[in-house]
């Protein structure tokens, strides 16, 4: 299809939020906010408003925490085969509106259409992973001991807490929510503001899949009030975030007063690491879709590039010539790669760095301007002849921004690759594969890979370490977070019992 069919297409999918502000759903029921306020959600495309949303109170999120702490003990006592079945129903209504789902996310986040058609889909499969996995999340284990048989078993924690980004929102929230569901717990869920249009489709999907009242509740708003009601309200057990480090330990602290298991999802200084003995025309795809790809807007980017001296410059050669081929332009274009950032905010953020690059002595190798005058359009950047004491190389720019910075050995390699607060991917390129164990032994990350992009498996841990996380998803991980763990000791004989006293 053409920009104006998937323009038109748009404007019909647009249609449901121009009667009405979108509302909270909290126990089956749309409920405005306590006290009337609304927000606008704008489009970074051109920075029309695309909705009016509900803007959460403390009494909103209250009313779906008690909703949630409601319909848990029923939602916990469903035996795994009935969630399984009602899981894998939502990701058929996901599957059969992944157009509309598509199209908003492109409008409302500014992500291109190339890359959120596949978003739905992946979505899709998250609940179909952990829906296959319902009906096991209770097994333990039996482990013998002396005089006595023990049995574990594991139980859902109660009615939890989920804060996701505006980054791909719609895929991260079923990331998070689904193994949630899928284990027993009930859930109380606070979209970013920047991007609350998927969300409600994700809830209204999910409650004609079968869903019981109650079990999955929405409530909109800013972070610090909704979030912050949320994070410290009593009856949530637990609090699974993904966004910026800095937010994360605000929740850390907001969450400590009633003793919440918290998970983080934090930001990403990545570095994707070239030694002279890479497949380079491989290494070098991956490096520009790493980056640049999802606007760059993704924690798992490979957003600083290390490459070994003797191929430095031939690498960004090539590097420069595959960017430059990249196309900005409208996310409902399917020629685009590259859309508009998410909001002006963030816009302004990243273009400051492009002052600071120039002012901390880097050279702006490609881009780092603004793209047109309308919405928050910015090219594809590479700075080069960084060292990485820079700001650009040590902080989160969250945007389609790369720092090249040379190396010679393998050690000085680790030590830059090392060097940063964060800790969350890595991706290596070498042929040797001695060098790579040794190498991946030794890098500081929660995830990495190994001459590839960011592919994911979904039984696979996913996480960081340092600033970039607490806990790992998927798998039997995500299980580990939204259940409790219960051993239960028998004796085996009449074993003596030792007297205290006379």
């Amino acid at each position: 299809m053409t920009l104006e069919d998937n323009l038109a297409r748009a404007a019909g999918y647009l249609q449901q939020f121009k009667a009405q502000p979108i509302l909270h759903r909290i126990g089956g029921k749309d409920v405005a906010a306590s006290d009337g306020l609304t927000f606008e959600s704008l489009s970074p495309v051109d920075l029309s408003v695309l909705a009016s949303v509900a803007q959460g109170t403390a009494a909103d999120i209250d009313a779906a925490c008690l909703a949630a702490k409601g319909a848990f003990a029923d939602w916990a006592a469903t035996p795994g085969a009935e969630r399984r079945a009602i899981l894998h129903a939502i990701a058929d209504g996901i599957v059969a509106r992944k157009e509309e789902i598509a199209f908003l996310e492109c409008l409302d986040t500014g992500q291109s259409l190339r890359f959120m058609s596949k978003a739905a889909l992946r979505a899709a499969d998250n609940f179909r992973f952990f829906a296959d996995r319902a009906p096991g999340a209770r097994d333990g284990q039996s482990l013998y001991g002396n005089n006595q048989i023990n049995m574990t078993n594991r139980v859902p924690l109660g009615p939890v807490g989920v804060i996701t980004p505006w980054n791909t929102p719609f895929m991260l929230s079923t990331w998070k929510i689904a193994p949630a569901l899928a284990c027993g717990c009930t859930v109380v869920h606070k979209p970013a503001e920047f991007s609350p249009l998927t969300a409600r489709l994700l809830v209204e999907i999910a409650e004609e899949a079968g869903l019981p009242a109650g079990v999955w509740n929405t409530v909109n708003g800013m972070g610090e009030v909704a979030g912050k009601a949320l994070t410290e309200h009593p009856a949530i057990r637990a609090i699974g975030f993904v966004g910026e480090s800095r937010t994360g330990s605000m929740i850390m602290k907001q969450a400590a007063d009633t003793l919440k298991r918290v998970h983080f999802e934090l930001g990403g200084k990545n570095p994707v690491i070239v030694f002279q003995d890479a497949d380079l025309e491989r290494a070098a795809d991956a490096a520009v879709f790493m980056i640049y790809s999802l606007n760059g807007e993704r924690c798992t980017s490979s957003s600083r590039l290390l490459v070994q001296n003797s191929i430095y410059d031939k690498f960004i050669e090539m590097v420069v010539e595959r960017a430059k081929g990249i196309q900005v332009g409208h996310p409902l274009d399917p020629k685009t790669t590259i859309g508009p950032l998410i909001h002006p905010v963030h816009e302004k953020k990243v273009l400051e760095y492009f002052q600071i690059a120039r002012d901390e002595g880097a050279t702006v190798a490609l881009g780092g301007e603004k793209v047109g005058e309308a919405g928050c359009y910015v090219g594809p950047t590479l700075f080069t002849n960084a060292t990485n004491d820079m700001r650009i190389a040590q902080e989160e720019i969250f945007g389609p921004v790369l720092t090249a910075i040379g190396f010679d050995t393998e050690e000085e390699a680790l030590a830059l690759a090392n060097d940063t607060q964060y800790g969350l991917t890595g991706y290596l390129w070498t042929a040797n594969v001695t060098r790579a164990l040794r190498f991946t032994d030794r890098l500081d990350a929660g995830m990495i890979w190994v001459n590839s992009e960011n592919l994911r498996h979904l039984p696979t841990p996913f996480g960081g370490n340092k600033a970039s996380g607490i806990g790992r998803d998927g798998g039997d991980w995500s299980f580990d977070f939204y259940m409790e763990t219960k051993n239960i000791a028998f004796a085996t004989s009449q074993h003596r019992i030792p007297k205290l006293g006379g």
